[in-house]
């Protein structure tokens, strides 16, 4: 096809595509349905956010990839054409604009099993960033650990020019760079054993299998020397792996809460094929969720095959599941459904929490420079509970938090779904101040608080005349707390008012059982901050009225009790 002729088939094939995951008629998986309505969504909202889709751009790009050829295999030397998935996920990167004209994602996350092209889509951007994306002197990056894998998106972004005419002609390629004497532009491999990562200004950073990085080290370096680009672009692409805990598990996360609405960020893409909860994972019509390129670079026959021996040797089970399926193997769920509970929201302040007959809450008091949360539920007259969420973070703990852990507290806080007291430590005069104000508002009968973690804060509370309840954290005391706050939200029968610094935290409740099925909130499995989850958890503890003849005497007395 030739580029005006192939960039009406990427955009026509991108249209199918939405068309077929909006009307059901592919099977998906719930965060690649959620990339789709994301997009359809800006594009009748985001214009409220100065953002624009444009498909001038994207054609660009598309008349762009029309000159890229197969590099291996019966294909070699043939024009690589693009899948519907593949044209969404471009046009996604290269479309969407910001008031200025630059580009509106500077970061993407996009997960898919193996064998479904990742390295022709993270090269093909590539050589486009080194070609054609109007950027004077660009620095291509293909990062890795290690410089044999960082070579492995590099190797492949050099065959493709080499067997492309056009690309050939206007590139110097060598065997360990391309340069583009054109823009001053250069297309290099980097890994962490390299002798300098000093001196980088990249335009584009393209890290493959993003999986295998068991720190943020490297990255971070590439994001920390993006400052004197414009429309930067760090793309990640990878399967599932194994290792729990490092960068990767934190882009999925966050990808996963970009995607659920739990929070809102504008410069991050992510998509992520998989397989999902409760799926039948030897169920064939499943597959295609993790596996978009099905049927054609991913055969039927080959994952049939990869499942037979998933079924006989337990051994290969666990590199079936996470390899073929993208299912992050020994990583524990969030406890909540977040569809169910983002269908609970209703719009109400906290002076109409009053319209509450009776209101119970639960404190959970941060460490030295953290969250500290109170969470309040009232029952309605009508039957139905209603929630409330507040929320302290030391006014200069904000940006430090927002930096380590990619969460947006500064946007929080200017929204006023976050306060912030002042100083570097928890100001408990200051939320002291505040919980009287709504004991005043609200008619409250009792706040549970962590035996495990009590300060002055509540004998000050005590003293102003607030009902003051110890509970512990184990499944005695936890258990039925989050099985009646489960319960309400699942059942429809709670109001919360989509305060996000909440829906973000019971997005992040792992739940653990014992062998009687009670259940509790496991801080060490989270990957990131619940305290405003427990607090609201506590406060249902408070509702269902858990260990009340327990008093506070009987807790300063006692105050270490195993369960």
């Amino acid at each position: 096809m030739q580029p005006k002729q192939y960039a009406l088939h990427c955009l026509k094939a991108m249209d199918q595509y939405i068309d077929e995951v909006i009307n059901v008629e592919v099977i998906t998986g719930r965060y690649e349905r959620l990339a789709v309505e994301r997009h359809l969504n800006d594009l009748m909202k985001g214009g409220d956010r100065s953002l624009v889709f444009d498909e001038v751009a994207v054609a660009h790009f598309f008349q762009f990839f029309s000159f890229l050829k197969h590099s291996k295999g019966s294909l070699a030397g043939k024009q690589i054409v693009l899948e519907g998935w593949q044209c969404f996920l471009f046009a996604m990167l290269f479309g969407w604009k910001k008031a200025d004209g630059t580009r509106r994602f500077n970061e993407a996350y996009n997960k898919v099993a193996r064998k479904n092209g990742k390295t022709t889509i993270i090269s093909g951007m590539g050589n486009y960033g080194l070609t054609k994306d109007g950027e004077g002197g660009p620095e291509i990056y293909a990062v890795a650990t290690r410089r044999d894998q960082a070579k492995q998106i590099f190797d492949e972004a050099k065959n493709m020019a080499r067997q492309s005419r056009e690309l050939k002609k206007r590139l110097d390629i060598r065997r360990g760079e391309m340069l583009n004497h054109d823009n001053s532009g250069k297309f290099v491999p980097l890994s962490a054993d390299a002798n300098s990562l000093d001196g980088l200004n990249p335009h584009m950073g393209l890290v493959d299998e993003v999986h295998a990085h068991k720190t943020a080290e490297l990255v971070n370096v590439i994001k920390s020397a993006f400052g004197a680009r414009s429309q930067w672009l760090l793309a990640y692409i990878t399967t599932s792996g194994f290792i729990r805990g490092g960068i990767d598990d934190q882009l999925h996360a966050y990808a996963e809460s970009v995607l659920n609405g739990q929070v809102e960020d504008d410069s991050f893409f992510a998509v992520i094929f998989s397989i999902d909860d409760g799926d039948d994972y030897f169920d064939e019509a499943n597959w295609r969720k993790a596996n978009p390129n099905l049927g054609v670079s991913v055969s039927l026959d080959y994952l049939r095959n990869m499942a037979k021996h998933a079924k006989e040797i337990p051994s290969q089970r666990s590199n079936f599941l996470t390899k073929h399926l993208n299912v992050r193997v020994n990583v524990s769920e969030s406890w909540v459904d977040i569809e169910s509970w983002n269908q609970c929201e209703q719009a109400y302040s906290l002076q109409e929490m009053a319209e509450c007959t009776t209101v119970y809450g639960g404190l959970d008091l941060a460490s030295v420079g953290d969250i500290t949360s109170l969470g309040l539920v009232g029952e309605l007259p009508n039957g139905k509970r209603r929630v409330f969420s507040i929320n302290w973070l030391p006014e200069d703990a904000v940006m430090k938090r927002v930096h380590q852990a990619r969460v947006p507290y500064d946007h929080w806080a200017s929204r006023g779904f976050l306060e912030t007291t002042p100083g570097n430590v928890a100001d408990y005069s200051f939320i002291r101040k505040t919980i009287n104000e709504v004991a005043g508002l609200v008619n409250i009968q009792a706040i549970a608080f962590d035996r495990w973690n009590s300060s002055q804060l509540i004998n000050d509370l005590l003293d102003d005349g607030i009902n003051m309840l110890s509970m512990g954290q184990g499944y005695k005391s936890i258990s039925p707390a989050m099985k009646e706050l489960e319960r309400n939200y699942i059942s429809g029968q709670l109001e919360h008012n989509g305060n996000p610094v909440l829906s973000w935290a019971m997005g992040n409740v792992v739940a653990t059982k014992d062998p009687a099925e009670n259940i509790k909130a496991d801080k060490s499995k989270a990957e990131e901050k619940i305290d405003p989850a427990m607090a609201l958890i506590m406060a249902f503890g408070a509702l269902v009225n858990v260990e009340p003849e327990e008093s506070l005497d009987d807790f300063l007395n006692n105050p270490i009790v195993i369960e």
